[in-house]
């Protein structure tokens, strides 16, 4: 799954990340996968923290599912993208080092809210389902709307 997390200030902005020290990782939203007995909406609040410490968002709702090939090991892939909301004071952009089990657990992360539209299309088209939420915020880079 991935989160949309939308924090609404004088314009919307949405949470993304880039991997310290990998720039050829692409800005991205938070995203990963669902543990056994987990529901999507736990796994998506669980990445969120675990990805950006995030603690104080909440599910909006479910905006689209996805099913496409993984672009590194290009195995089958299903992602439940979610629109999830932030608190207006959700501070501007901070360094995150990843916590939990995953591939990504160690990694440095710099977070940051950036204004919608994006102005760059995010790594492996993530921001190809922000039009869901509202049309204003489609990439020209959106080929799903």
């Amino acid at each position: 799954m991935a989160a949309y997390v939308i924090r609404h200030r004088a314009a919307p902005e949405l949470l993304v990340f880039d991997h310290v020290g990998m720039p050829q990782a692409g800005t991205q939203v938070p995203a990963g996968g669902v543990q056994p007995g987990e529901d999507l909406e736990q796994a998506v609040l669980r990445e969120v923290f675990e990805e950006t410490g995030l603690r104080t968002v909440s599910v909006v709702g479910q905006i689209a599912v996805e099913n496409k090939p993984h672009p590194d090991t290009h195995r089958p892939r299903r992602t439940t993208y979610f629109h999830l909301q932030a608190p207006a004071t959700t501070t501007d952009a901070w360094n995150r080092t990843v916590c939990g089990d995953g591939d990504d657990a160690d990694l440095a992360f710099a977070c940051r809210f950036q204004p919608l539209p994006l102005k760059q299309p995010l790594a492996d088209d993530q921001d190809a389902w922000l039009g869901r939420i509202d049309p204003r915020w489609t990439t020209p880079t959106d080929k799903r709307q």
